[in-house]
């Protein structure tokens, strides 16, 4: 626990202090400095429900449109490409927790027009399985989330019931199948979630099957509003 509170605390602080950009190893730097942002992070039409590319003067996408999703908004800061896929991979998979700082500041920019992080009343990281937490040492997206609005970060009210298999290696519906009750309302949540606007931070978004099965759970404890900020959506 004190290993990652420590983590969080420096993720806040990373992004101030001069290093070489991961991206084109710029020197001296921020971890991803202001031309590569400029380059590799300009905003992009996204559908308000779930951050899927869409057209111009698209609001929502077909899938939402005819399957509405249990998350009321979504914004995702960048795809889940190059040059943010190498990038990810070495924050979540290779023990880098100290690119945490930046990486949030995109998702930060990428909010800063929309009400969605600042009329949040409670940050709920989505959380690892008990197993994968302690392979990995950290979950990422509770970095991401401190990093973002560590005072509202509310990390032990969504529980994560069981272990899944990871969600990489499935497709759309088997993704929605493993998921099912793997997510529950912790004990240290408020009995009436009513009225609070939730939002809900995650690192990688794909199908938006996580997302939903956190929501869903969250809605069934009577949360009225329930919103997501994602790093990466998977075009």
């Amino acid at each position: 626990m004190l290993f990652t509170r420590l983590l969080g605390t420096s993720a806040v602080h990373a992004r101030w202090l001069p290093s070489q950009c991961a991206i084109c190893h710029a020197w001296p730097s921020h971890s991803v400095c202001a031309a590569c942002r400029t380059e590799f992070a300009a905003p992009a039409l996204r559908c308000v429900q779930c951050a899927r590319r869409v057209p111009q003067g698209v609001l929502r996408c077909g899938q939402c449109l005819a399957h509405p999703p249990a998350i009321d908004a979504c914004i995702a800061a960048v795809d889940y490409a190059y040059p943010w896929e190498a990038l990810i991979t070495r924050f979540k998979f290779r023990s880098e927790p100290g690119l945490a700082g930046a990486l949030a500041a995109l998702m930060h920019a990428a909010a800063a027009d929309a009400p969605l992080l600042s009329t949040a009343d409670a940050v709920l990281p989505i959380p690892l399985s008990g197993e994968r937490l302690r392979q990995r040492g950290y979950n990422q997206a509770l970095l991401l989330a401190r990093a973002l609005a560590h005072p509202r970060v509310r990390a032990r009210w969504l529980l994560r019931t069981h272990d899944t298999l990871a969600q990489s290696s499935l497709n759309r519906s088997a993704r929605l199948h493993n998921l099912q009750g793997a997510f529950a309302v912790s004990a240290q949540a408020p009995r009436d979630l009513g009225g609070r606007h939730l939002l809900l931070v995650d690192d990688v978004m794909t199908t938006g099957a996580t997302l939903h099965a956190a929501a869903s759970a969250l809605r069934a404890a009577g949360a009225a509003h329930v919103s997501a900020l994602v790093l990466a959506r998977t075009p």
